[in-house]
């Protein structure tokens, strides 16, 4: 459920909150062009703004570009580019587009142009995550229709459309460099990229023939502030209208000012890696180490109340899961081992701010049961390697698991799977990836969600990972900003319906 807090203008107020409206008015800074939107991002582009890198999510938030569907809260597709779409076989989906669109350079959406823009993306380097594992063709029917193909089965083609990497751009923006499209004036939402400072600033104006109406805002003016204390100050200082990604320990700072929480599919994991010859191979030491754990402190002390304390991988943001789940048959876990000194190493990153705190809480419950630990805590592109590779013996991080398509079963495939890509545990069960083989087969939404809670259980049950909580997303706003999207999947953020009063 989604949750509005306003933070009212002392700490106390702030910290003893459940929802409600406590924000103070608070005045526009003097002299302010309030038609245009200032917007803080946590995320400085570093991929020159290609779709093909992880500043595609920035376009969308800032609602430069679309793709042709979006996802639903409930993992659902609808429309974006595409007005609708039918499945005619279970490898095919066929979309109509909508009428009217218009990239930002003047030129008409048709479908030889989206069909070229996804093929295109299959060639990029690396293959949008979305579509790395399907072999995908676009063509173009006929001037409104697009017919993709993946090369076998698949149940959630739809779903993978609604990627970032995956937006439709005006041909023009594939001429200069294919393998990095540029996004500058070629897209077809609400606001159009007119400027780009590097890694500091950018500038959008409103695209006044947008297909979904003329919106409210005359333009945005963003700074990237990677930096969670400046961007909470900036927002303090009425220096910007909106902020994304609020630390929590920057909230009690944040007086006069509206905070929008959002549950996300996002879970605070901790994953004992189970590989021959390491310490968490044995079932009652990785039993020990989830025992002396207390998710629900953790999340109530650290995070000060705004996670979500776990029920399993999947948490609030998925409906499914907290429905589906108590029909799921419990898992007997095996008894808990004395560790009798045993060394283990912890590692963690600083890209988080929240989740060295939370290493430390779990490396003190640790020496209590009996380990000896040593904590690892580094930059994750550093660290990212060895936690790769399964250099320490627990690994602590965040993950959204609904990332690309919205489908657990991928999530489990790539990170539980012998041959997963991100599977920190080093977990590899033949039996397990045999389950998935036949989850993916699915091809009813239902069932598959049935079988990846089947799995959770086994998962959660053996230790194999303990899940520590759900992270929320943060927006802070100025009083007079309305039409924020909260978006679960942090896609969009501003749209042509949002606007300052």
């Amino acid at each position: 459920m989604k949750r509005r807090i306003l933070l009212a203008a002392t700490a106390a107020a702030t910290l003893a909150g459940t929802a409600g409206c406590f924000a103070e008015q608070a005045a526009p800074a003097t002299g302010a062009d309030r038609t245009r939107l200032r917007v803080g991002m946590a995320f400085a582009p570093d991929g020159q703004l290609s779709p093909y890198t992880d500043d595609a999510t920035l376009i969308t938030q800032l609602g430069a570009a679309e793709p042709l569907v979006r996802l639903k809260a409930d993992g659902q597709a609808e429309p974006a580019l595409a007005a609708s779409w039918t499945r005619p076989d279970a490898r095919t989906v066929r979309l109509t587009l909508r009428d009217g669109v218009t990239f930002h350079d003047g030129t008409a959406l048709t479908a030889q142009a989206a069909a070229d823009a996804l093929t295109n993306a299959t060639a990029a380097k690396p293959v949008p995550r979305a579509i790395a594992a399907v072999k995908l063709t676009a063509t173009a029917v006929d001037d409104t229709t697009v017919e993709v193909r993946a090369a076998q089965p698949d149940p959630v083609l739809l779903n993978r459309l609604a990627s970032p990497q995956l937006v439709i751009l005006a041909p023009k923006a594939y001429q200069k460099n294919a393998g990095s499209p540029d996004p500058v004036g070629h897209g077809t939402g609400p606001f159009r990229f007119t400027t780009v400072q590097g890694s500091s600033a950018a500038t959008l104006e409103r695209f006044d023939t947008y297909w979904g109406g003329r919106p409210q805002l005359t333009g945005l003016d963003v700074r990237f502030l990677p930096d969670g204390a400046a961007r909470a100050g900036a927002l303090r200082a009425g220096e910007v209208d909106v902020v994304n990604a609020l630390p929590v320990a920057q909230l009690p700072n944040i007086t006069g000012r509206r905070v929008i929480e959002i549950p996300l599919p996002r879970t605070i994991g901790l994953h004992l890696v189970s590989t021959e010859g390491k310490t968490f191979a044995d079932a009652g030491l990785r039993a020990a180490a989830k025992t002396a754990i207390d998710p629900a402190a953790i999340t109530a002390t650290v995070y000060e109340n705004r996670a979500d304390a776990p029920a399993g991988l999947f948490g609030p943001a998925s409906a499914w899961a907290t429905a589906g789940r108590a029909a799921v048959p419990a898992v007997t876990p095996a008894a808990a081992a004395d560790p009798a000194g045993r060394k283990i190493t912890l590692a963690t990153y600083t890209d988080r701010p929240e989740l060295p705190e939370v290493a430390t809480a779990i490396a003190a419950a640790w020496k209590a049961r009996g380990f000896e630990v040593e904590t690892v805590v580094r930059e994750y592109t550093v660290l990212e390697p060895d936690l790769l590779t399964g250099t320490f013996d627990a690994v602590l991080g965040t993950r959204s698991y609904l990332l690309d398509s919205a489908d657990p079963i991928g999530y489990l495939r790539s990170d539980f799977s012998c041959d997963g890509s991100y599977n920190l545990a080093r977990f590899c069960d033949p039996a397990v990836d045999t389950r998935l083989d036949t989850a993916d087969a699915l091809t009813d939404i239902t069932a598959r969600q049935t079988a990846a809670l089947q799995i959770e259980a086994d998962l959660t049950g053996h230790a194999i990972t303990v899940p520590i909580g759900h992270e929320r997303a943060r927006i802070g706003t100025a009083d007079n900003v309305t039409g924020i999207t909260e978006d679960p999947y942090e896609r969009t953020l501003v749209t042509a319906g949002t606007t300052l009063r």
